[in-house]
């Protein structure tokens, strides 16, 4: 079972271990984040700014969980004026199996119904044909062109999240892949 969790403190540790076994991963089509931030250090300062800025409301972070196993990460950052840009990172051994499409996509259906939003925005880089896949199954449309830390992408948008919400379960049929705990 996938469950995507808001961020939480005691979440610290499984995050920093995601991150650090994932590092390499990440760095073939993300930016990477820096030495800093994989010391204990520089993690414990990060986590605790992120959790004050989910606390006030500006971004929303969360944990992707495969029976409980911290397996990637979905957030919505500088929510404003109904929208927010959405980011996500799933690890390796999780990858090409579907994973990301489902979180994104319950991460669409969160974004309007729990947080009110109702645009979301993206971006990713040109070399990154699995990120351009989600998006597009998930209704994102490239809006632009863009560089992410001196590579090539593109920016994509997705609009009227909440005309897109299923109905409530049992009404349509609609179970979803994703279940989310607060």
């Amino acid at each position: 079972m996938l469950t995507l969790e808001r961020l939480r403190a005691d979440h610290a540790d499984a995050v920093l271990a995601f991150e650090r076994e994932n590092r390499a991963y990440f760095a073939r089509t993300v930016p990477d984040r820096g030495d800093a931030y994989f010391t204990p250090a520089g993690f414990a300062e990060r986590h605790r700014a992120l959790l004050e800025e989910q606390h006030a409301r500006v971004c929303h972070f969360h944990v992707l969980l495969e029976d409980d196993v911290l397996i990637g990460r979905v957030n919505l950052m500088d929510a404003a004026d109904g929208s927010a840009e959405l980011g996500y990172r799933i690890g390796e051994p999780a990858a090409g199996r579907g994973v990301a499409t489902a979180a994104v996509a319950q991460m669409c259906r969160l974004a309007a119904a729990e947080y009110g939003l109702r645009s979301l925005t993206a971006k990713t880089t040109l070399d990154n044909p699995a990120s351009m896949k989600v998006l597009t199954h998930n209704g994102f449309t490239p809006v632009g062109d863009t560089t992410l830390n001196g590579r090539p992408g593109l920016r994509y948008v997705r609009r009227e999240l909440a005309a897109a919400l299923p109905q409530a379960p049992g009404n349509d049929g609609y179970r979803p892949i994703v279940q989310f705990r607060a």
